[in-house]
This record gives structure tokens, sequence and C-alpha cells, in this order.
């Protein structure tokens, strides 16, 4: 697991800085937790000097700067199979029809 901070907030946009040698690549999941809710976000583009902007998938709200992101090294990911046919999604893959988890 590789650890950054937020250092900018402008909506749904979010800029956050790694290590320079271990920034996350393009597309990758990062998460974030504010009050044991776990928030996502994607990496859409390398600024330089280690700063990644993300772009949230999940509110924003409440998010400061100085917070501690998460990279977990994958990319984000939804359940397949026979249990999925004819649920409802979220875009990060959690059921949203009032069904089983």
């Amino acid at each position: 697991m590789n650890t950054g901070k937020i250092i900018q907030i402008s909506g749904s946009v979010v800029d956050v800085e790694f290590e320079k040698d271990k920034i996350p690549r393009i597309d990758e999941a990062l998460t974030v937790s504010l009050n044991d809710e776990k928030r996502v976000m994607e990496v859409a583009q390398h600024i330089g000097e280690g700063i990644v902007r993300c772009i949230m998938l999940s509110a924003a709200e409440g998010l400061y700067r100085g917070m501690e992101v998460n990279a977990f090294g994958g990319d984000i990911s939804i359940p397949v199979g026979k249990t999925t046919l004819g649920r409802m999604f979220n875009v990060l893959g959690d059921p949203i029809d009032n069904g089983d988890p």
C-alpha cells in the first residue's frame, strides 16, 4: 500500500501528493476514510513532483488538506457473475437495489 496526502480540493477534483518515486498510475483507484466511510477517487493526471490530480467518485464534502490517501495498486472494479445478474450497482460496485450485499 502506498500513502499520500491531500494538498488541494476544488469541488470534485482533488490533488494528492505522494513520494516522487511512488506515484500511482493513471486510472488507479485511491481511497480516503472519513468518519469510517470509504471515499473513492481515480487518478486522472500526473501533475509532476509526486502530485496526481484525481476525480472523486464519491462525495467530496468533509475532505480537507492533509488527509491520508491510500493507493492499493488496483483499478476500480465491480463484481460479475450469476449472482449479480439483474442487480443494480453504483459506479463503485456497491449494490443499490436493497438486495443482498
